[in-house]
């Protein structure tokens, strides 16, 4: 094998690479050996067809995956050789491999910067402690109770106000034709709700039961169905019945209604809530300040391509909420170029920390277990009732989606590390403030 290093500047790095053909001829005739011996060839008998014969039925299949092989055995051998550690996948663009010729290819990679870590026992932290109140535990029941809906008939004919639930039949239409999803009968509808499109509920008001009547609306711009979005639609609509919400009573038949014995119990499951909520909110808090504080005590070279990589994903789900209208308002108002350095800006930032914690957990021998990533993958398949063989077949068989339930597992476990080592104080506030979240999110 011949290398030539071709590029050398900063972290970046391009060989030349020549294969003798002799390397590999040897295995594709043993690769094709084997095809022989399993072929089903008419007018062969299993395992005594020619070689010509395998070469013209299998010869460029097998050709090109033992120049992937070769290749790939190939640059990881001039990687250790060379003592390179490539930062993300390496670039490979074969050149030259006809049949009895040498394989050409150039091969480019990133490097992983030189990472030194700082002395985490330098690092002072705060941790808050939500101190959690009875207060805070009957506001919490309030709000339970307040989300139990439950409504009554109203007690005498009278028109719709907002407020009020209505009991509708409707059917919508676009230029006189029923379109999918636009027809519904005995729905509830609470007005005033803003759950409907624009204007829906607004023209239901002031109508009794047993009127019927159309509405004009129209979709917006944004709506998930394409079909319909940002057309006029008229709404055939008859109220069935009108009904009164109901308040629900926070004592023991709420409790009843979800399954537990008495009120106090629902007490404890609500108080039990608040403590692992807090306790949650309480955790990202914490790593969001120990994230901030690393990112600020390292500074090295990243490598472009990760960072471009980065941008590139978190661009191209910038793009998508523009056009489905879900960009943060504040982020709506800026101009493209604005936008593009302050979310390269977040990059370099995530591929930073992302750098770091690895080395960190290299250095360290910090490891996920397959039992770890089994319970991850369990809680994941959980999440969906029925398909539970499915999801876990499902990881089982793809090793991209494997990598996605390690990679935060594998984060945690650095960050629990790292927070060992610091000085992590520990502050009683009120729920409000641990729940209270005052930083930007996106970064």
């Amino acid at each position: 094998m011949q290398v030539t290093e071709t590029a050398n500047e900063g972290l970046k790095r391009e060989f030349k690479i020549v294969i003798p053909a002799r390397d590999f001829e040897k295995k594709i005739e043993t690769e094709l050996a084997e095809y022989g011996r399993q072929a089903n060839l008419p007018g062969f008998r299993p395992g005594k067809v020619p070689m010509p014969v395998l070469k013209q039925r299998f010869g460029q299949s097998v050709r090109g995956k033992v120049i992937q092989s070769t290749v790939q055995d190939a640059s990881f051998q001039v990687l250790n050789e060379r003592g390179l550690k490539a930062a993300g996948q390496p670039r490979i663009e074969i050149t030259k491999g006809a049949e009895g010729e040498d394989v050409e290819y150039n091969l480019a990679i990133e490097l992983m910067p030189e990472i030194k870590p700082m002395d985490f026992s330098t690092l002072q932290l705060e941790r808050l402690s939500a101190d959690i109140t009875d207060k805070d535990v009957a506001e919490a029941l309030d709000r339970f109770a307040a989300n139990q809906k439950r409504s009554q008939p109203v007690a005498a004919p009278r028109a719709a106000r907002s407020g009020d639930v209505a009991v509708i039949d409707f059917e919508g239409k676009i230029d006189g034709v029923p379109f999918q999803g636009g027809k519904a009968e005995g729905h509830y509808l609470e007005l005033g709700s803003n759950s409907t499109i624009p204007g829906f509920e607004d023209q239901i008001i002031g109508h009794q039961p047993g009127d019927s009547f159309t509405i004009d609306v129209t979709f917006p711009e944004a709506y998930p169905s394409q079909e319909v979005a940002g057309k006029a639609a008229k709404f055939d609509i008859t109220i069935k019945e009108l009904r009164e919400p109901q308040t629900v009573a926070v004592d023991d038949e709420l409790a009843k209604s979800v399954g537990l014995e008495s009120l106090d119990a629902l007490k404890e499951q609500v108080k039990g809530r608040l403590e692992r909520d807090s306790g949650s909110l309480s955790r990202g808090r914490l790593k969001r300040q120990l994230l901030d504080k690393l990112a600020e005590g390292h500074d090295f070279t990243l490598p472009p391509g990760l960072v471009d990589t980065e941008f590139d994903a978190i661009w191209q789900q910038i793009v998508a909420d523009r056009q489905a209208g879900r960009l943060d308002p504040e982020d709506a108002n800026k101009d493209e170029e604005q936008l593009k350095k302050e979310y390269r800006e977040i990059a370099e930032r995530r591929v930073k920390l992302g750098l770091l914690l690895s080395e960190v957990g290299r250095q360290h021998n910090i490891e996920v277990s397959n039992d770890e990533i089994g319970r991850a993958i369990m809680a994941e398949a959980s999440r969906y009732a029925g398909s539970e063989r499915k999801v876990i077949e499902y990881y089982q068989r793809t090793p991209e989606a494997l990598a996605q339930i390690r990679a935060p597992l594998y984060e945690e476990k650095v960050v629990d590390y790292i927070l060992e080592q610091a000085k992590v104080s520990e502050r009683k506030v009120p729920l409000s403030e641990v729940t209270f979240d005052d930083q930007p999110a996106k970064s």
